[in-house]
């Protein structure tokens, strides 16, 4: 969704096309009542400002970007979205409020995530993975510890799977991996230095290189073969990039599954053997 795009690429842009950015995210719906001058006015730049700002986000020109803001400011209105996203989570806030705006907030986020995640990527990585020799997966802190949760999954329907947060030991198993291995490296923002490092040794050794990012233009996106494209979506007194591990644990679900469609019977026959194996450490139902 166009909206959570801005939001998330919003800093990275140069300062004419970050006012614009600014203004159109302050009020989307007076954007979408805008021309491309009326909105250069506002935002104290200029009409080709306004083209090349279309142009950043894959719209030919204003006539495209508007009717992109006025669905999805429609569709915002219809689930009353806008209310709960917006509000400003406070100290003195009863708890019924945080849930409606964390539940809302992060419902939109995986909304747009969804909207932006292109099926074509996820066949073509889901396909690199079930021919791999080899997959690992890599991400620092927060995203390490999805990579982690992701990975257990693909080792319980039979993958040869790693999963790290530690660099050391993700970049000595990088520098094993081999042409038709995969490595896939998860980062919010697509600039922490050990992902990089890490991504870029398997690349160098010939492994399919695969970006989890919110970013489509930063340093790991452009390292990958492949980007898978996160959102991400502030809530008050939750950093963004915890916010964005939602929508990360969405887009990998999303990949694991489709590796599951592709091992069918064996992943149901894994499943039911692990399901087995684990039954005795579960206590009887009443």
């Amino acid at each position: 969704m166009i909206v959570g795009r801005i939001q998330a690429e919003l800093d990275q842009l140069p300062e004419a096309l970050r006012r614009i950015g600014q203004t159109i995210l302050a009020d989307p719906g007076a954007a979408t009542r805008d021309t491309s001058p009326a909105l250069a006015e506002r935002s104290g730049t200029s009409p080709a400002a306004v083209t090349r700002f279309c142009r950043q986000f894959g719209f030919a020109g204003f006539a495209e970007l508007r009717v992109a803001l006025a669905t999805e400011t429609g569709r915002a209105e219809q689930a009353k979205w806008d209310v709960a996203v917006g509000h400003e989570i406070g100290p003195d806030d009863p708890v019924a409020n945080v849930i409606q705006s964390v539940a809302a907030a992060d419902t939109r986020l995986i909304q747009e995530t969804a909207a932006q995640l292109e099926a074509d990527t996820v066949a073509a990585v889901a396909d690199a993975i079930v021919a791999a020799g080899r997959v690992m997966l890599f991400g620092s802190s927060s995203s390490g510890l999805v990579a982690q949760f992701i990975g257990g999954h693909m080792r319980r329907i039979g993958l040869s799977c790693w999963a790290h947060a530690d660099p050391h030991e993700a970049l000595a198993d990088a520098a094993m991996l081999r042409p038709g291995d995969v490595v896939i490296g998860v980062s919010h923002q697509g600039r922490t230095s050990e992902v990089l490092e890490i991504v870029g040794e398997a690349g160098d050794h010939g492994a399919t290189t695969v970006a989890v990012t919110s970013f489509p233009r930063s340093p790991l996106a452009t390292l990958a073969d492949h980007t898978l494209i996160t959102g991400s979506r502030e809530v008050a007194l939750r950093p963004v990039s915890l916010s964005a591990v939602h929508s990360q644990m969405f887009v990998l679900d999303t990949l694991f599954i489709a590796v599951a469609q592709r091992t069918y019977e064996r992943t149901n026959e894994a499943f039911r053997r692990t399901i087995q194996a684990l039954e005795g450490h579960r206590v009887e139902r009443n």
